[in-house]
């Protein structure tokens, strides 16, 4: 199944590993929202990273998901920047942020339980960061 952009509104609880190629690794937990905004769906993460070496640390981030053409689903940064897109049948997607490159694969088989998987590879880079989002208390 493919979602549809209105498929995402709610509440979502995250978490994340992020496997460095040294070996470190990182946790996070936390919650994301996806928040109709106009056309668009305006995403909002926030929880705790967990460091390899026990310290643990607020983090969020932000972007804007909107629906393209052929269903596409357009992730943009939140100052509106294009990010990437997903397409159904193709739920693999690149971004360059020069000098490196992220690599992303959204796993939507269990849908309303979804993933996301980051390769992110360059000269200072590299690791990856897998994600498990699940229905949130509260969502709809």
């Amino acid at each position: 199944m493919f979602p549809r952009l209105q498929d995402f509104i709610g509440k979502w609880h995250i978490t994340r590993q992020i496997a460095h190629a040294d070996g470190a690794t990182a946790q996070f937990e936390g919650q994301a929202r996806f928040v109709p905004s106009g056309k668009e769906l305006r995403y909002d993460e926030s929880g705790t990273l967990r460091l390899a070496t026990g310290q643990s640390m607020h983090a969020e981030r932000a972007y804007v998901w909107a629906e393209g053409q052929d269903c596409t689903l357009e992730v943009y940064f939140d100052d509106g920047r294009p990010f990437h897109h997903i397409a159904p049948g193709a739920e693999r997607a690149q971004h360059w942020c020069d000098p490196d490159t992220y690599q992303v694969y959204y796993d939507f088989a269990d849908w309303p339980i979804w993933s996301s998987r980051w390769q992110v590879n360059g000269p200072r880079k590299n690791y990856c960061m897998t994600s498990h989002y699940r229905r949130g208390s509260g969502a709809t």
